[in-house]
């Protein structure tokens, strides 16, 4: 059973990476422009090590304490995995986010810019995280995220206020809705303030994503399964 689960990790992540090689060669891309993000979250590390036997190096966790509990070891045995983050960070989960991302997609908030300003000036230790801002595209009051037309003023805020380097920008679009359109205005407010990242694409809907820009996709089930 185990060596079968392994097998089907290892298949569907091939099959991911040629469905992007694919994307990217009918949208004129470089295949090497587009990072895929494997969506780890809720597996536990003996699902997540046939994926790293097959070469994959970049994992994405929705929680801190989560990801706290297996992804040290993890990173002992093999120091050339990246981890990010593309769940909500909560301020008072700031520090040991500091500690165990290399790139952060969910900078949504003032209070958590100004949280990030203070610890990074507190540690003063090492590279710090990339950080991407969320965006709402679809302006949803239950999910996270900077409402597009606030965008260019955040992102400013970050900057001049507290001096932090945002690198791209992030969305999930509205699930009842074709993402198309939500990752055309992602690629267009980027374009708009100098941001060659672009953090947009699930397991349903990366390929429109890489036709309008992607950078990174997320992919979860369609690597490890349903949850």
């Amino acid at each position: 059973m185990e060596r079968d689960r392994a097998e089907n990790v290892t298949t569907r992540l091939a099959q991911v990476r040629e469905r992007i090689a694919q994307a990217c060669r009918d949208a004129d891309r470089d295949p090497a422009s587009v990072r895929l993000i494997a969506v780890s979250k809720t597996f536990g590390p003996e699902e997540i090590a046939p994926a790293i036997a097959a070469g994959q190096r970049l994992f994405g966790e929705n929680r801190v304490q989560e990801s706290k509990a297996k992804w040290p070891s993890l990173r002992a045995t093999h120091p050339a995995l990246e981890l990010h983050l593309i769940g909500p960070l909560q301020s008072n989960k700031v520090r040991e986010a500091l500690t165990l991302f290399d790139v952060i997609h969910t900078l949504d908030r003032p209070s958590l810019a100004l949280a990030l300003a203070r610890e990074l000036r507190r540690a003063d230790s090492g590279p710090p995280p990339r950080l991407l801002v969320q965006v709402n595209t679809g302006e949803e009051p239950q999910k996270a995220g900077v409402a597009p037309h606030e965008v260019d003023g955040f992102l400013a805020e970050c900057r001049d206020t507290h001096g932090l380097a945002i690198e791209g920008l992030m969305c999930i679009p509205p699930a009842d809705e074709p993402a198309a359109p939500h990752f055309a205005l992602l690629a267009k407010i980027a374009r708009r303030n100098g941001l060659e990242t672009l953090s947009m694409g699930m397991s349903g809907d990366y390929e429109a994503a890489i036709a309008l820009g992607a950078t990174y996709v997320r992919v979860g089930s369609a690597i490890f399964g349903g949850r």
